[in-house]
């Protein structure tokens, strides 16, 4: 009697009514590393989690290690087309940029963007215009569906299947997803525009430059998103738009926290849920340790340019090479190009390296980073002062954000970048010790928080199931059109009203005149 007691017991705690069935939606690189880690703990918690995942995906592999279940789909798109439109977009970032005018990078930019919405598109049609998938999924019994919207759709399988919608995702450019669609507000007068490069302290000047950003991309977004307002209107047969389906999100997983962000308003449905990747540094490899530890004093540099470059040209490398020649530090290299010819003995080279555990061992002085966003955090977390190299995308905004709060500094360009530049940018952040305490203010800002970044994007994912959604959450403006958000037309009835009262009042006071005037005259004439 006792052990069923115990058994009935162990169940109530671990009821299966408390797990849920998860659909993920597809994504690649970095989004997907950051996806990965939620959905390993979700696994812990003992949901149970499908991945959909196109045929020839780049990034993601199914391996016999992984928990969760992959739910495949064909595509046109193949693995290389993405590889090949990549080396595209970072070659023109990086190396041709500067060579061309404004009108050139914005038709290049244009070309660029319309390609990948092909590609999104054509994940689209895989599930979407698959009725043997669509069955598949709507007999999953879902209860959420997590999604990055770095491609498109999601929000269409949400609304057939009848599940919540949760996004998690790090910006769009200047927010105009998060403002345009998830209705978050965002003044320009001290709310700058992602990918702008300005801070929350700005001048007219930068004010002015802000607001015609922020109408520049709403424009362009609105004249972009019109293949996703086609396709949307095609399937639904009614007038749909991409932005407004975006809007029935019910959580938006922002992966961005007040030690990065600069004080702004946000909405009840959007958490702010950075450096959820984070972790303490395990011990190192044997030999990487010894390494490490045959560093003495000085201490160590970490270099990474991301996981999406590993290599540069060769005089590009050895000018870097020989730069870290230059200091006292050893250095570990994160680098899969050719050896340079200038590589010192302080330096070490890894196709791969722990990159958080390096970055979290004591040894570690300063940590030179393309500007990643998952990298800074790591940095953060760990409070290791920052030379950043930005090479494209939101790189160089992310490094504005860091050298504002004085835990970094910047190299203008890695085109242009002379060993001497680089030997002065780490001795700076090596030897003033400011660097280093303003990078060990913003660790703490980061760990004095009520929980963990991970735990509370579980939390919020399992609350979307717990309540069957989350609409008390949003806003009342995604009910309002333009005009209403901006209260124009009670300005306009305001307006009316007044100049209805102001005419009113001109004209008695006029007629009052005018009979006063009469008066007089007509008083005039008899005496």
């Amino acid at each position: 009697m006792r052990l069923v007691v115990c058994f009935l017991s162990l169940l109530t705690v671990f009821s299966a009514g408390e797990c849920g069935n998860i659909l993920v939606w597809h994504t690649e690189g970095s989004h997907w590393i950051n996806l990965k880690i939620v959905l390993d703990t979700l696994l812990d918690r003992g949901h149970n989690v499908t991945v959909l995942m196109p045929d020839g995906a780049l990034f993601m592999k199914a391996k016999e290690s992984d928990r969760f279940s992959y739910q495949n789909f064909s595509v046109s798109t193949s693995a290389q087309d993405m590889q090949d439109f990549l080396d595209e977009l970072l070659h023109f970032s990086v190396f041709e940029m500067e060579q061309l005018n404004l009108l050139q990078i914005q038709m290049k930019f244009f070309d660029l963007g319309s390609r990948h919405q092909d590609m999104g598109l054509s994940y689209c049609d895989g599930i979407l215009k698959s009725p043997e998938l669509m069955d598949k999924l709507k007999t999953g019994k879902f209860d959420v569906l997590l999604s990055d919207p770095m491609y498109p759709c999601s929000d269409i399988v949400a609304e057939e299947l009848n599940v919540p919608l949760v996004f998690t995702l790090r910006f769009s450019i200047a927010h105009t997803m998060e403002r345009m669609c998830g209705q978050i507000p965002a003044p320009p007068s001290y709310v700058p525009g992602a990918m702008s490069k300005l801070t929350d302290k700005m001048s007219f000047t930068e004010r002015i430059f802000n607001t015609l950003f922020y109408l520049s991309m709403d424009t362009f977004s609105v004249i972009a998103w019109k293949k996703f307002d086609n396709y949307y209107t095609e399937l639904f047969g009614r007038p749909t738009s991409y932005c407004e389906m975006m809007g029935r999100a019910d959580i938006w997983l922002i992966r961005t926290y007040w030690d990065f962000e600069f004080p702004r308003p946000f909405v009840p449905n959007f958490k702010y849920i950075g450096g959820l990747h984070c972790t303490p540094a395990k011990p190192l490899p044997k030999d990487m340790e010894e390494f490490v530890q045959s560093s003495g004093d000085d201490g160590i540099v970490v270099f990474t340019l991301g996981s999406m470059i590993d290599k540069v040209p060769k005089e590009m490398s050895n000018r870097i090479a020989s730069a870290l020649a230059q200091i006292p530090q050893k250095v570990l290299w994160r680098y899969g190009g050719e050896k340079p010819d200038t590589l010192g003995e302080n330096t070490r080279i890894y196709k791969w390296m722990p990159q958080n555990d390096l970055l979290g061992h004591p040894k570690t002085r300063a940590f030179i980073t393309h500007g990643g966003t998952n990298g800074i955090y790591e940095a953060i977390y760990h409070g290791v002062p920052m030379v950043g190299i930005p090479l494209f995308g939101d790189q160089p905004d992310n490094m504005v954000h860091m050298t504002t709060r004085g835990a970094a500094v910047v190299v203008d360009s890695i085109k242009s970048m002379q060993p001497q530049e680089l030997v002065d940018k780490l001795n700076t952040v090596i030897n003033d010790p400011s660097y280093k305490e303003n990078a060990m203010r913003l660790s703490r800002i980061h760990h004095d928080r009520p929980m963990k970044p991970l735990d509370e994007s579980v939390f919020w994912i399992e609350f979307v199931m717990r309540n069957k959604g989350a609409k008390h959450l949003r806003v009342e403006a995604h009910n309002l059109t333009w005009y209403q958000y901006h209260c124009l037309d009670v300005f306009a009835f305001l307006t009316t009203v007044l100049t209805l009262v102001l005419y009113i009042c001109f004209k008695m006071a006029k007629f009052f005149i005018m009979r006063c005037c009469f008066r007089s005259k007509r008083k005039s004439k008899k005496e």
